[in-house]
């Protein structure tokens, strides 16, 4: 399977576990492409959600709809549930998020775990 950072795909969490996604819902794929080789049976995933009650706005994206995004909807990219899931829960798709948005995207993943100290107030 070849995914690109920035790439939405479908996730199958249909079977989860209690307090786990239970549906097929789309993710953002934020790892490196050259952080792992293509044999690793993973990939790193922000998921994509329309509820805005599940977005804290300093760790989430609002993805608005594009042609390259083939959003329907607004979406919020929520950084403080980055994941890792089974290639074989994956379905990828041609759609992408824009490159700002994946920049952005990876800084409040490093900021959610704790990597990345929060920008100061007025320089966003």
């Amino acid at each position: 399977m070849s995914v690109a950072a920035g790439q939405i795909v479908l996730v199958d969490w249909r079977d989860a576990l209690p307090k786990e996604p239970n549906k097929r819902r789309p993710a953002v794929v934020v790892e490196d492409r050259g952080l792992f080789d293509d044999a690793y049976p993973n990939l790193i995933l922000v998921p994509l959600a329309d509820d805005p009650g599940l977005a804290i706005s300093e760790l989430s994206v609002r993805i608005e709809p594009t042609p390259e995004n083939g959003c329907a909807k607004p979406w919020h990219a929520l950084a403080h549930h980055v994941t890792t899931a089974s290639k074989r829960r994956i379905s990828p798709t041609a759609s992408r998020i824009a490159d700002a948005q994946l920049t952005e995207l990876r800084r409040m993943v490093a900021l959610a775990i704790g990597v990345e100290l929060p920008l100061a107030a007025g320089r966003r």
